[in-house]
């Protein structure tokens, strides 16, 4: 396991703390833990709150969270470690490796059947999976679509079912838009797990576990969680209302996104969003993409996977929550081109994302840090507290280098 020892002095996360806590006391989180590094020093190491807010029992840095979407970061790099012993490359179209892709047909604008299609202009490559520019959808974001009531009717998402199934069910469905022509959050990354898969000739798990869990001591990180650490799961919770993020109260939801969820063995290798987590493993992953020691990918793999993959003026977006502007994608996650009002100002350049229930992860080279936050609320990714928190976590990294310059 990581070692969660603060290794250098003079940052006051002081502030950060507090605003957290008072989330906690507004009855809007139970509980947060976090991570904050500058170079590969940790310099800020932190929980507040609940692992069980009914149970009362404080949240330690041990506890297991469902990390959701940061699972992407693992399976992206997981392919990673395939395209550097050149078992492909990233534009090679996807047919090459799984036949049933190929021949795809695009929805025209404005479609309302499976059937109004058109033959799409190019294959999907590996860097539009990367980079969610496939053309695929979610089935989550987009309520009352064609492609939402196509994917939710076949039962994409079916935990009884294999990453393979999933495949044979996207292979009888037309893409959302033309390859490389837009972002969509997607089942992408869910097609990169089966890309793994196919390529590795091993399962998901077993590849991850061999080639990223096991080598860098993450070793409570999984698709289950062993009978004897599920008390370490940490409680998981609903706000009162999703349109209204500030509004206090929260209901205990532990049996999403269905029952027994990570207790049991399941056929759903889910590579977008099925893996538990603890503070010190996600640690351990983002330290191993920081230069400066030793790095799970090569160099010139890092750099590769954090550089925009989009086209000038092309931003991230989310089905009918619409586009978000200064927000584009890498090769493992979102990029902060221009910093918004919520971001910090010295944001540009920073490779990020986060899970459903508020688990997010960020890399600013431009700035040398890096974070992890641990949370159990759904839709927390977009929740206030976690803009707050990394907004404070920049102010905090800024004074304490000025800080140290004027004493110098």
């Amino acid at each position: 396991m990581e070692d969660l020892q603060v290794t250098a002095s003079g940052y006051d996360f002081k502030p950060a703390r507090a605003a957290m806590q008072r989330y906690i006391d507004g009855n809007l989180l139970s509980g947060i833990s976090s991570a904050v590094m500058v170079g590969r020093d940790l310099v800020d190491v932190s929980c507040v709150g609940w692992a069980d807010k009914e149970a009362q029992t404080p949240l330690r840095t041990d506890h297991i969270f469902r990390v959701f979407s940061n699972t992407k970061l693992i399976t992206s790099c997981a392919a990673l470690l395939l395209f550097e012993e050149g078992k492909f490359q990233l534009d090679d179209p996807i047919e090459k490796f799984i036949p049933q892709l190929a021949n795809r047909k695009v929805l025209r604008p404005g479609a309302t059947s499976l059937d109004d299609t058109e033959p799409a202009r190019r294959s999907i490559s590996i860097r539009h999976l990367l980079s969610h520019s496939a053309g695929l959808s979610y089935g989550f974001f987009d309520p009352g679509t064609v492609i939402f009531n196509a994917l939710n009717g076949r039962g994409v998402h079916d935990p009884r079912t294999t990453l393979a199934d999933m495949v044979d069910v996207l292979a009888g469905l037309p893409l959302i838009y033309h390859p490389g022509t837009s972002w969509e959050y997607s089942l992408a990354i869910d097609v990169t797990a089966r890309l793994v898969e196919i390529i590795s000739g091993q399962s998901l798990d077993k590849f991850i576990k061999a080639r990223i869990l096991d080598p860098l001591g993450m070793v409570d990180t999984g698709f289950v969680v062993p009978e004897q650490d599920q008390g370490r799961l940490v409680a998981y919770y609903a706000g009162a209302d999703l349109m209204e993020p500030m509004k206090p109260g929260l209901t205990r939801t532990d049996d999403a996104p269905f029952p027994g969820a990570y207790l049991r063995p399941i056929a759903r290798l889910n590579g977008g969003g099925g893996l538990v987590s603890t503070l010190p493993d996600m640690v351990a992953l983002i330290r191993s993409l920081l230069l400066g020691g030793p790095t799970l990918l090569k160099p010139e793999t890092i750099a590769l996977m954090m550089t925009n993959q989009l086209p000038d003026g092309q931003w991230i977006r989310f089905a009918m929550m619409g586009e978000q502007r200064g927000k584009a994608h890498t090769l493992a996650g979102g990029l902060i081109v221009e910093p918004t009002p919520f971001d910090h100002p010295d944001a540009s350049g920073e490779l990020y994302w986060g899970g459903v229930a508020g688990t997010q992860w960020w890399i600013s080279p431009k700035h040398n840090m890096a974070g992890v936050m641990m949370a159990q609320r759904q839709m927390a990714f977009i929740h206030p507290f976690s803009f707050e928190f990394k907004r404070l976590a920049y102010e905090a990294v800024k004074q304490g280098r000025g800080e140290m310059r004027a004493s110098a």
